[in-house]
């Protein structure tokens, strides 16, 4: 970092100026900072040793902590713990930014100590707005910003207390909390959908379409047969969900008549053509681009589309003619492709049907589906999925079968129940229809030499390759030979084979999964490692990923399919396009994972100081978190309530152990916890562990003057002197 990166970024005038110009000199010197220095790559997860942060909050025991300015925006920052000023000054708040001194900590967080305060740049800030004697206040909803902040009569615009708001921080510190005005008044957090509400608004995503957009899905017409194949005398079939609304593939399939492939099937797979209705640059793919993918949260879809494309055109309803992209797949008897073929089509669906109701026919249940549509339609995609199975186990693609959960949410908001969703043989069949015609896609794009938008899932990084081996080791699993710092998929899935049926195989599923890179979308291709294929693209679900919009579009131009290709740009910047809705697709992510805990931490609500039975699903230098069996809900406990003694954090063996007694907390270990806090508004839930007997596990804080050592995972100093008290 130079002079001119700090000057011109953070707006450093006057006196100021050149008070900061004369300590960066001083640094300069130094060898701290400066062309000389040596700087971290923020592409490899490394701070510089002096940097500019911003503060973020407090954590549960108090300590502030930050975040770095400048970030890539595709891996989580480091936790950054800001060490305590000279005495007599009041703690920086949340949103300044200091030029800090920056040293590691061990598991990938950072101490910092204060060089300078730059002030605050004006922020938005989400929270409740609330009148606490006689002066406004505002509760933030992220469960990092523990800071509330202040607002005047004439500031507030006219917001009552229980309103969810949209504040920005005014310039000027001073003593106390941190002054900001009310900008969006968004309802008050009592009525229905507001949990979901302050998610959406949370994570930026866009809710409102253009009204050019709603104009142009208005006015949408579907297309006359023409030169299209009629595919509308198949059994084409949907099968999804119970409560899905938006239907964008429908499968069919026979035994192939071809006696060179005796055993084989054909396969057709059938997509909406969105491209029909959605072209390149105009107001319904600006909208499109935009939002990059639907969302879908508890108690309702943000869509991609406009309900008259997603729900209606678009969507293939049983008995109504729609458009479709369909692809014809000649596999093997053990899911070898033997050929392919794209086509534009017109289609019927001869049936919406469930992942519920498929598995109950499937297993013998006379009523569940009519008998011809059994014999016809879901044999021959049992068949098919049968070899198909046979191929994704051939080829030694990641099996990672982890608990989900759905959130029942009643008319007035609340929620009435949260399940655990089942898993059938039938979600395998389409997944694996589905993969085949990604494949399928991919492989043409591929041989037409057109550029496509590949889904992509790097190699693991082989530093969290080497810890899972050291981890398993310390198991007792054997691990393959550390020879080659490469694994490759079929590795991960027979380790998770070997732990299956034993207390370990929960601990094995989440420490494999943390060693996976993440999945993006890109024009060039590496190949997917988690389904161990070589070209792979996201092409069945237009109406809510754009990247399989831009799939179809390439399809169309590559194969000559009439309009709605690209355009004569040949598709834009595709890399540019990729990294935004690989950006989308995690804003998505966090929004639904956001969404969840505030539904969950509301259902617990009034359940404080009831106890649950759980599994430790994360450790850290600052405690561990906790996930319940009953409903999946995550919280944390905090490494104050461990007990009197020291824990020290052991990142390769994923765990907590402490000094005086050796007891060991780690990863995956089965636990009873108690709710302590549920909060709602910002999703957060704190735990205490329990003994089998119902007694907490320590108790009191520290002796006082006890001092820790220091050794690799150790917490700040500040922090542990706040837990003393």
């Amino acid at each position: 970092m130079g002079k001119r990166d700090i000057a011109r970024a953070f707006g450093i005038t006057g006196s100021a100026r050149a008070q900061i110009r004369d300590m960066i000199k001083e640094l300069e010197r130094d060898g701290l900072i400066g062309p000389d220095a040596k700087r971290g790559a923020s592409g490899s997860g490394v701070l510089p040793r002096v940097g500019v942060i911003e503060i973020a909050g407090t954590d549960i025991d108090g300590e502030v902590i930050a975040r770095p300015v400048k970030w890539p925006e595709d891996t989580a920052p480091p936790i950054i713990y800001l060490a305590p000023d000279r005495p007599g000054l009041p703690a920086p708040g949340q949103g300044e930014r200091v030029l800090a001194r920056l040293k590691p900590i061990g598991d990938g967080a950072y101490e910092a100590v204060t060089i300078r305060r730059l002030g605050t740049a004006p922020r938005e800030v989400l929270g409740v707005y609330d009148v606490v004697g006689g002066r406004g206040r505002v509760t933030p909803v992220d469960k990092r910003a523990r800071s509330e902040l202040t607002v005047e009569a004439k500031d507030s615009a006219g917001a009552r207390s229980g309103e969810l708001v949209r504040t920005q921080t005014l310039a000027g510190r001073g003593f106390g909390p941190r002054k900001a005005k009310v900008i969006e008044r968004l309802g008050h957090m009592d009525d229905a959908g507001a949990i979901s509400l302050v998610s959406l608004h949370a994570q930026g995503v866009p809710m409102e379409f253009a009204a050019r957009a709603l104009d142009q899905a208005e006015g949408a017409q579907p297309p006359p047969l023409g030169d299209r194949a009629d595919l509308r005398e198949l059994a084409l079939v949907t099968i999804d969900d119970e409560h899905a609304r938006d239907f964008d593939d429908a499968v069919w399939a026979e035994p192939d008549p071809d006696p060179a492939n005796e055993g084989g099937w054909h396969l057709v797979v059938a997509i909406a053509d969105v491209a029909h209705y959605v072209r390149p640059g105009d107001a319904l793919d600006q909208c499109a681009h935009e939002r990059g993918n639907s969302v879908y949260l508890p108690d309702r879809v943000v869509p991609m589309l406009p309900e008259r494309l997603s729900n209606d055109l678009c969507s293939l309803r049983p008995g109504e003619d729609r458009p479709c992209l369909a692809v014809h797949l000649w596999i093997d008897r053990d899911g070898g492709r033997r050929k392919h073929r794209f086509e534009r089509a017109m289609m019927r669906s001869a049936a919406r049907l469930t992942y519920g109701q498929v598995q109950e026919a499937r297993d013998g249940a006379a009523h569940a589906l009519p008998a011809p549509l059994l014999a016809t339609t879901i044999a021959p995609l049992y068949g098919v999925y049968d070899a198909l199975n046979r191929s994704r186990q051939k080829r030694g693609a990641l099996d990672l079968d982890l608990p989900e959960y759905r959130i029942v949410v009643g008319a007035g908001g609340g929620v009435d129940a949260i399940e655990r969703r089942r898993r059938f043989d039938s979600h395998r069949l389409i997944e694996e229809c589905m993969i085949a015609a990604n494949v399928a896609a991919a492989v043409t794009l591929t041989n037409a030499k057109t550029p496509c938008m590949y889904r992509v899932h790097d190699q693991p990084d082989p530093a969290k390759v080497e810890a899972l081996r050291a981890f398993l080791k310390g198991l007792g699993i054997g691990a393959p030979s550390a020879g080659s710092r490469r694994m490759e998929a079929r590795q991960f899935t027979e380790i998770i084979a070997k732990a299956a049926g034993t207390a370990h195989e929960y601990l094995l599923g989440e420490a494999i999964l943390r060693a996976q890179a993440r999945a993006v979308y890109s024009p060039g291709n590496i190949g997917h490692f988690g389904l161990a294929l070589e070209r792979y693209a996201h092409f069945t679900s237009p109406i809510r990923r754009y990247a399989d919009l831009i799939v179809h579009r390439a399809l169309i131009s590559a194969l000559g399919l009439g309009e709605g290709g690209f355009a004569n740009d040949g598709g834009g910047d595709l890399a540019a396009i990729g990294e935004h809705i690989s950006t989308t697709e995690r804003r998505a992510v966090e929004c639904e994972r956001d969404a969840v805990d505030r539904f969950i931490a509301l259902y617990l609500a009034d359940r404080i100081g009831a106890s649950f039975p759980g599994r430790i699903a994360g450790v850290t230098r600052f405690g561990l978190f906790v996930t319940l069996d009953e409903t999946g809900a995550d919280g944390l406990v905090p490494i104050r309530t461990l007990g009197r003694e020291y824990f020290d954090h052991d990142e390769r063996r994923h765990c907590l152990e402490g000094r005086d007694t050796g007891t060991v907390y780690t990863l995956g270990d089965v636990v009873v916890a108690r709710l302590t806090e549920a909060n709602p508004v910002t999703g957060g839930m704190v735990f205490e562990l329990l003994d089998h007997d119902g007694a907490a596990k320590g108790s009191g804080a520290p002796s006082a003057g006890r001092k820790r050592p220091p050794g690799r995972g150790a917490r700040p100093r500040r922090g542990r002197r706040r837990s003393r008290r």
